[in-house]
This record gives structure tokens, C-alpha cells and sequence, in this order.
């Protein structure tokens, strides 16, 4: 038997089946929202992995199109790799739930979220997101939750709860907030400039919303929750440290790890690592967690010396930013170039302009969103990071980086009639040391405005981490974390905005939560820090977008027509606009609302096709004055192309002011002639002239 749970959720009821499918899964909820189905499982091997000194979780959301009744598109038709947006899901389903697990488990667990139908009133990202938790929490692993999830967007300045998906695409707020009992533990935003208490309020009302639905999941896991697995636990042994700081005093660690230099640091490291694993060679056991024992011993030794003595790995303040440098215009040719540079974490980003149809364009399960105009792409070479390591492309890291900084810098781009262009931006690492994705938001601002990309106000980013101890009240945020703060320490908190507000928000943390004060802090040094970059770095590079374009970008002539008018200029299966493409070289768009654009290089050819456009869509007029070219002759006349599919008729009698006995005597095919509209004949059609057009 099976038993079905539900509750009222925004003004929807979630139900939630267990027992009813899966039963094999150490835990499985078929999550029902609206018509929004989704089958979240958990799953745990029986043994420890071998040789890890990680917990290996993996998360996966995996959209099915038969659940908008559709067929994957390809030659396959069948679902291939995840799309970004199963991708971004994943992580936001991880970020929360790992730290949750318990540090010393080494048993893979899988939990996996498959969309099987989409009610566009209810999102299935949020269901899986409480679905994954329900799995987790009812299941035999180890897990310290349950946690849960509430999205709000703000439409029209109203505050809305699991906004549908038209409502979460046109808002002005994307905030995710997931929380345990006590803390939140996850937040992830996209916004359009919200004032940072504006912002607090709103994580703060999302997070009341949570405790509603954890009252919820424990009242399920009361009632068919299984008891969880004891479990092998693979910490470092005490005696283990206690032996190792005879080896290696704490002041020989702290010695070893403070400084700014990675490269440094870490051959300090590797050498007293050495020395400990020749004082261990009789203890094979503990050469096999060695690394992991060195991991701790200098995570322990950061943090003392962080939350207690109050002093930073390279010897900053705790609100100091490491050294920065802006400078735009770095890579020749390109349509806008920057570099922007924070202590060892460096971006150079690249813009590409491109006409609207060069957009990306997406198959997915939302209906709303089949294009990408802009496009941010993150790049992490192995070399940034002093690592040799074959490409791959990009993985998940890569992809949600990219994704975070092109949230970030939506709400200042220009609409598509302020500035028809497709626009990609790519940052590449070229030196990392914590918080790259917060440096290519900047970068990419500056780049922008390097390539004329008419962008409302700039947009800075940084990160900030947090080191705890033993209370709620005993912590330390740290402004600018660098790669070790951000492993040892328990948060990485990114920030970026305008001098306005807030247009992106993603926090990543080790613990279990956040108590309000933290989050405040984090928020409040984050404003302070950006604008500093903004003021005293990026603007001294570029303070504004540049007026024209680069040289090497493509120009844009865009014009207006009578939406009733775009049949005649498309022509029979395109003949007409591929013909005018063909004879000018340019690149055209037209939407649906009679938005022409064209795109070139090469000015005359673009105007000239604006000219083409114009005459199609243009009603004859008497006294009207064209060039044409002629296309037929007739015994009684001429016909001339005005412009391809627009052509117009002259009479035998109107070419010139003698008599004239053959047409083929005055007129040869293909030769161009200015005629003036004479307006209607007897008959009701056009007429036009030669001999009375005006010379010139």
C-alpha cells in the first residue's frame, strides 16, 4: 500500500506518493504539483568507493519532452545530453543538500529528478528541488535534513510564490531560497536591480515559507521514513593528528600557508607533506589518508588563525580586496575586449556582435523561451590553475559560472529595438584564485561598453566567505575570498549589481545555514566592495559605452514596416528577401511585428537594400520618381523592376517624345531607367514614364 501526502503550496496542492512507484530506491517521492509531474529517487551504493577522499554525490534532472507531448528534436528523436537549464537545476538541487550528507561517507549516492509532465502554472524545477529532499529524508542514507525550497518572482511589483513559468521569465525577480529547520542554506537570484534590504526581506518571507513545507516532510518521514544505515565512517583518526603535529608543529603549518603566493603555498605544503609521509612509512593506514589528514591539518590551521587571531592566509584585512586592474581593448580585432584582474584571479572576456538571427536558439521544456539573444560562456583551462588536463568542453561549473554572470548583466542590457543584435560574450580564465565568475562579471561589463553595446549602468560582482565557530555569534566574513578561504572556509557568498541594486545573487556553503546576520553582513560588504571596483577600477578603464562600434563589427540599419506588408517583402517562399540578400550581400530579419533589420559591412549595399524594402512596401504614388531596371519587353511597352517582386509597366508612347515603332529601338533588356509614376490609367493601373521623368 501506498499513501499519498499533500498540502497547500501558493495557493496549489503539492501531493507527494510514497510507496506507490520505485520501491527499489532507498527512497523515492512522485511529486505531483498542478499537473507538474516529477519522480525524485535517492540511491546509495551498499559499500564506501575506494581511494576518495570525497563524498560522491551526484544530481541529476533529467527532462523528458513527452511531458510538454513533444518529439526531442534530431535526427535520434530521443533525449540526448541534459540541456543548460537540467544543468543550472542540478546544481541548485546540490548545493543545498550536500553539506547535509554526513563529511566522512564515502557510499555514492545518486539522486535523480525526471520530469515526466509540465503544467507551465507550476515549475517543475521547484518540484524536484523539494522532491530530491522528500527522497533523501525518507530514505535509509545518512542525511541531516529534510531542507526545502520556495522560489518568489515580483510582477508588477507584487510579490508572488511559485510564480508560473510566464510569471518567473517577465518578472523582475528570480529568487530561489532553500533552508533547513533553523537557517537558510541556499540562495540564488536574478534581479532586476532590487535594493539589497529589499532582497533580505524577500529571502527572509521565502524562508518562513520553507519552514511550512519542512513541517510537511517531516510529518512524511514520521510516518513512512525508514531508519537510517549506520555507515563506515572514513575520518582521519585522532591519534593520526596528534602524531602529525609532533612532525609538524602548528606554527610550521601556519608558516607554510600564510602567504599570497598559490604557487608558494602549495610547494610549502607539499614539502612538510613529504616529511610527514617518511615519518608514516611503517603505518600503511594512515599513508592512505595522508592527503586527506594535510586537507585538515591546514583547514584547521586557516581557520584558528582566521576566526581567532584574526589574521587572513595573505595578510589582508578582512574587508581588503586583493590588488585590481582594469583595462579595456587587449585583443586586436575582436568587437570589444577587457581584462579585468583581482590578486591571481584574472578574466579576459570577448564580445561578438552578430544580427538577431545568429541567436541562440533552445529546445526545452519551457514554452516561453525558444532563443537566447544574449549569451555569456565561461572557459577553465587546466593551465589557469597550474594543472595540465585535457579539454573536455564545458562541464557543470562552466556552464553555471557562465549562466551566473549572464544573470547578472540582463537587467542593463538595451532591448532588442534599443540595439537589434545577437550579443555573445566569452570569458576566458587565464588565472584563477578564487571567485572568477564575480571577475568575469566584470569583465564583461567592461568589454560591453568596449563594444559599443549600449548597456544602462555598469555592473561589478565579488564574492564573500565566512569562517564560523562554535556559536551562531562567533564568526568572521571575509570581503574577496581567494581559492583557500573558499575551501576552508564555509561559505562563498557572490554578490553582483549596479550602484542601484542587486542583479545577481548565488551562495554556496559548507555548514548547515546561515543565521540572519550572516547573510545581512554578507550583503552589506558585497555592496561596499562593488562599489569600490566601479568606481575607482572599471570606470578609470571605461566609463561609459562607446558611441560607435568597432570597425569589425557588423552594422545594423533597422526600419519599420506595416506588419501587413512583411508577406511582400518575404515573397513566395522567400524568393523575394533571399533575392534582395543575394544582390546586396547583406543579412536580413523581420519580425513579427515589421522589424526589419539588416546587417552589413558594407554601408552603400545596406542602405541600398533599405531602398529595396522601402519601394516593396511602398504604394505608387503620381509624381513619384523611381530607377528601374528593364526586365521584358512587349510590342506595346515596358517592364521595369523597381525592386525584386515590385515591377511596373511603361507604354510604348511614354519612353520618349518621338514616335516611336519598336520598343527594342530605344529600350534593351537589363538597362536602367528613372521613370516617374503617372498614378492610374482608364483602367485603374499604374502608369508610369520615361521621357517625363526628371533628368538627373
Amino acid at each position: 500500500m501506498y499513501k499519498t501526502f499533500s498540502m497547500d503550496l501558493g495557493g496549489r496542492t503539492l501531493s507527494i506518493d510514497i510507496g506507490r512507484v520505485g520501491k527499489q530506491a532507498n527512497g523515492c517521492a512522485f511529486m505531483h504539483y498542478g499537473d507538474t509531474t516529477v519522480l525524485c529517487t535517492a540511491t546509495a551504493s551498499e559499500k564506501p568507493r575506494d581511494g576518495i577522499d570525497f563524498f560522491p554525490l551526484s544530481v541529476e534532472y533529467s527532462e523528458k519532452y513527452y511531458a510538454i507531448g513533444k518529439f526531442p528534436g534530431g535526427f535520434m528523436k530521443r533525449e540526448g545530453k541534459p540541456s543548460e537549464n537540467a544543468v543550472l537545476t542540478s546544481r541548485v538541487i546540490d548545493r543545498p543538500m550536500r553539506p547535509l550528507f554526513p563529511k566522512d561517507y564515502r557510499n555514492d549516492v545518486t539522486l535523480e529528478c525526471m520530469v515526466m509532465s509540465v503544467d507551465p502554472a507550476c515549475r517543475p524545477e521547484l518540484v524536484a528541488m523539494i522532491g530530491a529532499s522528500v527522497a533523501a529524508s525518507i530514505s535509509d542514507i545518512p542525511f541531516a535534513g529534510p531542507c526545502a525550497t520556495t522560489q518568489l518572482g515580483k510582477v508588477n511589483g507584487e510579490i508572488i510564490v511559485n510564480p508560473s513559468q510566464e510569471q518567473w521569465d517577465k518578472g523582475d525577480l528570480q529568487l530561489t531560497v532553500a533552508s533547513t529547520a533553523q537557517k537558510v542554506i541556499m540562495i540564488e537570484a536574478g534581479a532586476n536591480e532590487i535594493p539589497e534590504q529589499e532582497m533580505i526581506d524577500y529571502i527572509y518571507k521565502a524562508h518562513e515559507i520553507n519552514q511550512k513545507i519542512i513541517a510537511f516532510i517531516d510529518q512524511i518521514v514520521a510516518e513512512s521514513g525508514k531508519p537510517k544505515k549506520e555507515y563506515t565512517s572514513c575520518a582521519v583518526p585522532e591519534e593520526m593528528f596528534e602524531a602529525m603535529k609532533e612532525i609538524v608543529p602548528p606554527v610550521q603549518m601556519e608558516e607554510a600557508v600564510f602567504t599570497d603566493e598559490k604557487q608558494v603555498r602549495e610547494a610549502n605544503v607539499s614539502a612538510l607533506k613529504e616529511k610527514l609521509r617518511e615519518a608514516f612509512a611503517e603505518k600503511e593506514e594512515w599513508l592512505a589518508v595522508l592527503d586527506e589528514a594535510v586537507y585538515q591539518y591546514q583547514k584547521k590551521t586557516v581557520r584558528k588563525m582566521i576566526l581567532k587571531d584574526h589574521k587572513r592566509p595573505d595578510g589582508r584585512e578582512m574587508t581588503q580586496i586583493r590588488p585590481l586592474a582594469a583595462e579595456v581593448d587587449i585583443i586586436p580585432r575582436v568587437h570589444g575586449s577587457a581584462m579585468f584582474t583581482r590578486g591571481q584571479t584574472q578574466i579576459c572576456d570577448v564580445v561578438t556582435l552578430a544580427p538577431l538571427s545568429e541567436m541562440q536558439k533552445i529546445e526545452g521544456l519551457d514554452p516561453n523561451i525558444t532563443g537566447k539573444r544574449y549569451q555569456h560562456q565561461y572557459n577553465f583551462p587546466a593551465y589557469s590553475v597550474g594543472e595540465t588536463k585535457v579539454s573536455r568542453g564545458p562541464g557543470r561549473r562552466e556552464i553555471g559560472h557562465g549562466a551566473l554572470a549572464e544573470k547578472a548583466l540582463i537587467p542593463v542590457l538595451p532591448s532588442e529595438e534599443e540595439f537589434p543584435y545577437a550579443i555573445r560574450a566569452v570569458s576566458e580564465t587565464f588565472e584563477s584564485n578564487g571567485s572568477t565568475s564575480q571577475a568575469s562579471v566584470c569583465a564583461s561589463c567592461m568589454a560591453l561598453m568596449a563594444a559599443g553595446v549600449p548597456i544602462k549602468k555598469q555592473v561589478a560582482g565579488i564574492s564573500c566567505g565566512l569562517v564560523t565557530g562554535e556559536t551562531d555569534d562567533d564568526f568572521i566574513l571575509l570581503t574577496d575570498i581567494q581559492g583557500l578561504e573558499d575551501f576552508f572556509g564555509d561559505m562563498d557568498f557572490k554578490v553582483a549589481g549596479t550602484h542601484d541594486g542587486i542583479t545577481a545573487i548565488q551562495m554556496d556553503i559548507k555548514i548547515h545555514g546561515l543565521t540572519r546576520p550572516i547573510v545581512e553582513g554578507a550583503i552589506a560588504r558585497c555592496k561596499e566592495a562593488r562599489e569600490y571596483i566601479m568606481n575607482d577600477i572599471m570606470t578609470p578603464a571605461i566609463a561609459q559605452p562607446r558611441p560607435e562600434l568597432s570597425q569589425y563589427a557588423p552594422k545594423i540599419l533597422s526600419m519599420w514596416i506595416d506588419p501587413e506588408k512583411i508577406g511582400d517583402v518575404v515573397g513566395q517562399r522567400g524568393k523575394t528577401i533571399n533575392e534582395i540578400i543575394k544582390r546586396t550581400g547583406v543579412q536580413m530579419d523581420i519580425n513579427d511585428d515589421g522589424q526589419v533589420s539588416i546587417c552589413g559591412t558594407d554601408r552603400a549595399q545596406m542602405e541600398r537594400a533599405q531602398k529595396m524594402v522601402e519601394i516593396i512596401t511602398t504604394e505608387f504614388a503620381e509624381g513619384q520618381v523611381l530607377d528601374g531596371v528593364v526586365v521584358s519587353i512587349k510590342e506595346f511597352g515596358a517592364f521595369l523592376e523597381f525592386a525584386p517582386g515590385k515591377e511596373g509597366m511603361v507604354h510604348i508612347s511614354k519612353i520618349t517624345n518621338h514616335r516611336v515603332e519598336h520598343v527594342e529601338d530605344e529600350l534593351t533588356l537589363g538597362q536602367k531607367v528613372r521613370v516617374v509614376c503617372l498614378g492610374k490609367d482608364r483602367m485603374g493601373r499604374l502608369s508610369f514614364s520615361i521621357k517625363d521623368a526628371p533628368k538627373g
